[in-house]
């Protein structure tokens, strides 16, 4: 099958199974376009209710679901028999992948500045305020130094918790990660217990979108109310930055990972995977996509031993879409409201995007969900920037099957990797004719 027809097939896959969001996002551009806020000021108080509500919801399942993603990780890791001979490789691989492509986002949006063409969407006097807070943020920082570090080590985990203190809480909870693995069995029902948060809020996260139809429909009226149908114009740029970062990362990164690392020919790994890239694009899931992702892998050679301890600790830690767009969504957050990007802010908005990626659910729009990490990191929220969130929002869908590629491919590529270091590749397989096996 030709890959435009791939491309096809996975367009249609993706309408299907998220056709109440498309039809939510093309009817909040209709209504938007045709009932101004300006003549309409009761329907958009609804509407505003209705948006913001989506966003609070979202909120809610952030700090359960970084808490457990991370102690999940970090002790299935240490539990794992192959951590000593694939372990230390993985982490290796997926940290150079991932710094790459927070990396490469930084460098796009610094360069195209995708929100300052959307200045104009934002009141001064609100952007004035955001300015104000932010910088007075960063000027206690800069005075504050010690005081910050001693900061992030919390003397109550359980306040932390309670005020929603990003930074501390996942210090907090990776050390008591490790602390889990070193324990031994006797640690494992409390893993357990957080598997199974883990597993409730992966299900509340899939409750929410379902609830993204008319979240993303009164958000999307609202913006397009708000500001007429040029909306689109305005943060074009943002699609512009994200879709370069994402090419470079695919058709440069990935390639040259595999052959400075391995002996691995890009376009057989490429073509082997092509069936679980589709899916990816089409179902913006990287977990409901992994079943498919090991097949592929095994099928052209890549052993099972490297495949079910690699490629499932990747789906769940290991997301360089997600951490492309959380990194430039919030830079584009930032130089729309007007806020000054120091080499500190940079930094850790690079350092928090990884942390977030990371603890992202791999379903669909759980990026955006975790972005409030990101958000939360450098003293802002999304309520403060509810206009620019919204916009992220109307164009979430697009984003998301695009970021979901580059998550599963790098998986597969990282798994290439060690499965050629270690000698766990058949290479006959992967460059010849798979051997037919039942998906």
């Amino acid at each position: 099958m030709g890959f435009h027809m791939q491309i096809i097939i996975a367009l249609l896959l993706g309408l299907k199974r998220n056709v109440h969001i498309f039809i939510g996002l093309i009817l909040g551009v209709l209504v938007g376009w045709k009932l101004p806020q300006t003549n309409f000021p009761q329907v958009y108080n609804v509407l505003n209710f209705i948006g913001e509500g989506f966003i609070n919801i979202i909120q809610m399942v952030v700090l359960p679901l970084v808490t457990s993603a991370i102690i999940i990780g970090i002790s299935n890791i240490g539990d794992s028999k192959q951590l000593t001979k694939f372990g230390s490789k993985m982490l290796l691989y997926y940290g150079i992948i991932t710094i790459a492509a927070v990396s490469i986002a930084c460098a796009t949006a610094i360069l195209l500045q995708p929100g300052v063409s959307a200045k104009g969407l934002i009141n001064s006097e609100v952007a004035s305020h955001i300015q104000e807070y932010v910088n007075n943020a960063i000027q206690y920082q800069k005075e504050n130094l010690t005081q910050i570090f001693m900061d992030i080590i919390p003397k109550n985990p359980f306040e932390a918790l309670a005020s929603g203190k990003m930074i501390p809480i996942i210090l907090f909870t990776s050390i008591f990660a490790i602390a889990l693995t070193r324990a031994g069995e006797i640690s494992r029902p409390l893993v357990s217990f957080f598997e199974s948060i883990f597993a409730a809020t992966m299900k509340v996260t899939d409750w929410i979108m379902y609830l993204a139809a008319p979240g993303i429909f009164a958000l999307t009226a609202t913006a397009v109310g708000s500001f007429g149908i040029e909306v689109f114009t305005n943060i074009s740029k943002y699609v512009l930055a994200f879709c370069i970062a994402i090419a470079i990362q695919f058709f440069i990164v990935y390639p040259l990972m595999l052959k400075i690392f391995s002996k691995v020919p890009v376009g057989k790994l490429f073509g082997a995977i092509s069936e679980a890239i589709m899916v990816a694009f089409g179902t913006a899931s990287s977990s409901a996509t992994l079943p498919l992702t090991i097949t592929c892998c095994e099928k052209r050679g890549i052993s099972n031993r490297v495949c079910s301890f690699v490629l499932p600790l990747g789906a769940t830690l290991n997301m360089d879409g997600t951490a492309i767009m959380q990194t430039i969504a919030v830079i584009f957050l930032t130089q729309m409201y007007g806020i000054e990007l120091t080499p500190l802010l940079i930094i850790e908005i690079s350092l928090l995007a990884i942390v977030a990626s990371s603890t992202s659910a791999g379903i669909p729009g759980a990026g955006l969900i975790t972005i409030a990490l990101v958000l939360n990191g450098i003293g802002l929220t999304p309520e403060q920037l509810v206009i620019g969130f919204s916009l992220l929002f109307t164009l979430e869908r697009f984003v998301d099957m695009f970021r979901t590629i580059l998550n599963v491919t790098s998986d597969t590529v990282v798994a290439a990797i060690i499965a050629d270091n270690e000698n766990e590749l058949d290479y006959e397989l992967l460059c010849g004719k798979p051997i037919e096996q039942k998906v």
